[in-house]
């Protein structure tokens, strides 16, 4: 354990929401090493509710790219660098974060090797995608963890990446907020995904939502702009609620705390209910549980088309449509299999 009495540590994640939730984890060992330590965390605006709040945060910076993102972001950074951080780690590998990273007035700059302007960097990681330690798969709270062993050597990584579950600022008020649905047995799905190959499709979640509500309410959680899609799946069923719009990311993670299991695509959501330890269901369609990104959750259970398709994974993330117009990647996934994994 190392001492940074009254120091400052700057982490940088400003990517995805599901990325930023994955950082908690490296937060709390980075807590563990430097105790005194001052913990910044840089984000882009939409991403602070999940990060504001954690016990081992003292400030979180917030890059709002509407209104001029890059006049946006360097004003962000001049006003930074009036605080002198000891040590910045950059956990994403785009070149806007690099740049923060660079600007800083820090002797000591980690990240991943991937970044193009890693050249700034005092000490670099490979992010290897997949990455396999002997025959364990690592998880990306694994190869973020690469980034604190540099400076602390003595850093032992657990072979088990359920060991670093990430964790969520809740409060009290969110389950409250949630407590009316949160009465008997339910199931919680996020059925909706940014990009169209990584959800499962709607047909097949409409069909298990009909198959669950012989077992217990279902609840349908998402973003304002899921509504659509969520009262589309839901199709009038009086047993099937659809609470996207309604919840925060908050919200939505202590209803999944409860439910008696969750059902997500390889998206925020999955994450979501990793901070919990949920009992998830996880459906990766065109990308893999090799990317790393796979559930956290001690219950947790991945389903994937059991047949080999050559053309998956069609790209590290997901796609606006499948490219050879099929989607087999989804449809031979049977709806019974993702069913039967119900413990009722």
């Amino acid at each position: 354990m190392s001492d940074l009495s009254s120091k400052n540590i700057l982490v940088i994640q400003t990517a995805f929401i599901g990325d930023t939730i994955l950082a908690s984890s490296f937060l709390r060992a980075l807590k563990v090493q430097f105790p005194e330590a001052k913990l910044h965390f840089f984000l882009r605006k939409g991403n602070e509710s999940v990060i504001q709040g954690l016990e081992t945060v003292h400030k979180v910076w917030i890059w709002d790219k509407n209104g001029g993102k890059t006049k946006n972001l360097l004003k962000l950074i001049s006003q930074m660098r009036e605080t002198k951080f000891d040590m910045v780690f950059n956990l994403h590998r785009h070149f806007n974060s690099g740049l923060v990273t660079a600007m800083m007035r820090s002797p000591l700059k980690v990240g991943f090797r991937q970044n193009p302007l890693s050249f700034f960097y005092d000490q670099k990681v490979n992010h290897q995608i997949p990455h396999f330690e002997g025959s364990v798969l690592w998880h990306e709270v694994q190869r973020n963890l690469l980034l604190l062993k540099k400076v602390c050597p003595e850093l032992e990584i657990d072979q088990d990446a359920t060991s670093y579950p990430p964790e969520l600022p809740l409060l009290e008020k969110h389950f409250d907020k949630i407590s009316p649905y949160a009465q008997g047995s339910y199931f919680v799905m996020a059925p909706a995904s940014v990009w169209f190959t990584k959800a499962w499709s709607e047909s097949k979640y409409q069909a298990l939502a009909d198959k669950l509500t012989q077992v217990g309410k279902v609840y349908l959680i998402g973003s304002p702009d899921d509504v659509a899609l969520c009262e589309r799946i839901r199709n009038h069923h009086p047993q099937i609620e659809v609470l996207a719009g309604k919840l925060s990311l908050l919200d939505s993670a202590a209803l999944m705390k409860k439910a008696l299991r969750v059902f997500v695509n390889d998206s925020a959501p999955l994450h979501l209910a990793s901070a919990v330890g949920a009992k998830m269901t996880a459906i990766f369609c065109s990308t893999i549980k090799d990317f790393g990104y796979f559930p956290l959750s001690k219950e947790a259970k991945v389903i994937e088309v059991q047949e080999k398709l050559s053309c998956r994974p069609c790209g590290l993330h997901g796609k606006k449509s499948c490219p050879l117009e099929h989607f087999d990647c989804s449809e031979k996934i049977s709806i019974e299999r993702v069913f039967k994994t119900v413990d009722v």
